[in-house]
């Protein structure tokens, strides 16, 4: 059902195929928003668009890789030129390399940055040029709870989401007397392939839920996984007007993994 403040709205989602982002691209789609779904695989992005098709909602697929920052000024400018001025961007595009921080290759090491810092920061940059001439505008970053404490084998991703958190913060600050707000989310351990990606054991889903103390990590006091529904929900309030004086915040989704650090 269409949301009359949601309605009027153009977002541009990245990474609209995985398990958040598609998430986000329904639930603005559900609201109204016309949604231009950025992610570079075409196969996943085109059954998204069709399977939002089928239940009456609209987006529009835009395949490309956000490590392209010529591609990414591209997008940005067909999708304003084809659909409108963006008003919300979602920065959901993420992937992970784990490994211990003697063995990370340069190759595992750069594969991670170059999308979750890199690929913020070109469309960051390249939608909030256009906001800033509007004086309007909402950015969020899915970044992790993974960037506010240490976890074993997790160090590269973790340290590219503490970058993309502090540089969301840092545009926030230089864009807040434009009028445009920058805030981030951080989800804990939830429901996508990328999380099922690190698991390896039959036991692995409980072990996540329990904590483990030879990784030196705890468990989920709430005793679930996040379902990327409940990522999408913090998104939705950020971006919306009840968050209108809300901006370089960083709202934990983790079910307080991270005992609210």
């Amino acid at each position: 059902m269409e949301d009359k403040e949601f309605g009027c709205r153009v977002a541009l989602v990245t990474g609209a195929a995985g398990g958040i982002g598609s998430a986000v691209v329904r639930a603005l789609a559900e609201r109204g928003t016309t949604v231009a779904a950025v992610d570079k695989d075409p196969r996943r992005l085109t059954g998204l668009v069709e399977e939002l098709a089928e239940d009456g909602l609209k987006a529009v697929a835009f395949p490309a890789d956000v490590t392209d920052s010529v591609l990414v000024e591209e997008i940005v400018d067909r999708t304003e030129n084809e659909l409108g001025a963006v008003d919300l961007l979602v920065n959901a595009a993420g992937v992970i390399r784990s490994g211990s921080m003697l063995g990370m290759s340069d190759v595992d090491w750069r594969a991670v940055f170059s999308v979750n810092l890199d690929g913020v920061f070109h469309c960051s940059r390249a939608v909030a040029a256009r906001m800033r001439e509007r004086r309007a505008g909402t950015i969020v970053t899915i970044s992790s709870n993974a960037a506010r404490i240490p976890r074993m084998q997790m160090g590269a991703y973790g340290a590219s989401k503490a970058a993309a958190t502090l540089y969301t913060k840092s545009l926030g600050l230089e864009l807040a007397e434009h009028g445009i707000r920058c805030n981030v989310v951080s989800p804990g351990s939830t429901e996508t392939d990328m999380l099922r990606s690190l698991w390896s054991a039959e036991n692995d889903r409980q072990v996540t839920i329990d904590g483990s103390p030879a990784a030196y990590r705890t468990g989920i006091p709430l005793r679930r996984i996040a379902e990327p529904q409940d990522i999408a929900d913090a998104v939705l309030f950020l971006a919306s007007d009840r968050a209108r004086h809300i901006t370089m915040q960083d709202l934990c989704v983790d079910g307080g993994a991270i005992l609210g650090v």
